[in-house]
């Protein structure tokens, strides 16, 4: 079986602005701006054999605010400029209580099907409590890039940029292999 990294697209792939202490995602692909300091530590951990899967809620799908169309070229430009295997979205609004919504694990439960994935094996790589929560859920490794989102939950690394949280994956899969 394979290991993966699933990343938060907001705040880790791509760059979000902030209102009102909140992360903003972006509504149009004029206000799309991918990371692409993320690039050459995104492309490490695909050259040691990790399958890199985007992960994000969007519910402006269902709220009306956010099209489909724009969403979808958002995304084409990201895995254009950026070295992702898949990209995994729930598109319901909390109301719906959907179960692939983070920090529901049922994105992660859907690719470890889909990839054939160990997800014992696998890390989650955000910014966010939710994904953190998700990983917990779905008894993934939650590795977070420290920022005002990652809330008191569980979590079981905060680091301080990408380049870390990559040095401090690998050093996991060194230790942790047979």
């Amino acid at each position: 079986m394979k290991s993966a990294i699933f990343i938060e697209r907001d705040g880790i792939l791509n760059e979000c602005r902030v209102e009102r202490g909140q992360q903003m995602s972006p509504r149009t692909l004029d206000d799309f701006r991918v990371n692409l300091d993320a690039r050459e530590p995104l492309q490490r951990l695909q050259d040691a054999g990790f399958l890199l899967l985007a992960t994000t809620n969007q519910p402006g799908i269902s709220r009306g605010y956010l099209s489909r169309r724009e969403l979808d070229l958002m995304h084409m430009v990201l895995r254009k400029k950026l070295p992702i295997d898949d990209l995994l979205m729930c598109t319901h609004d909390e109301m719906d209580h959907c179960p692939c919504r983070k920090p529901s694990p049922g994105l992660i439960r859907e690719a470890a099907f889909k990839h054939h994935l160990d997800l014992d094996r696998s890390f989650v790589v955000s910014d966010k409590w939710q994904d953190a929560q998700a990983a917990h859920n779905a008894g993934c490794i939650s590795i977070l890039l420290q920022s005002p989102w990652i809330g008191k939950g569980h979590h079981d690394f905060v680091l301080l940029d990408l380049n870390a949280i990559v040095e401090k994956i690998l050093w996991l899969r060194r230790i942790r292999s047979p």
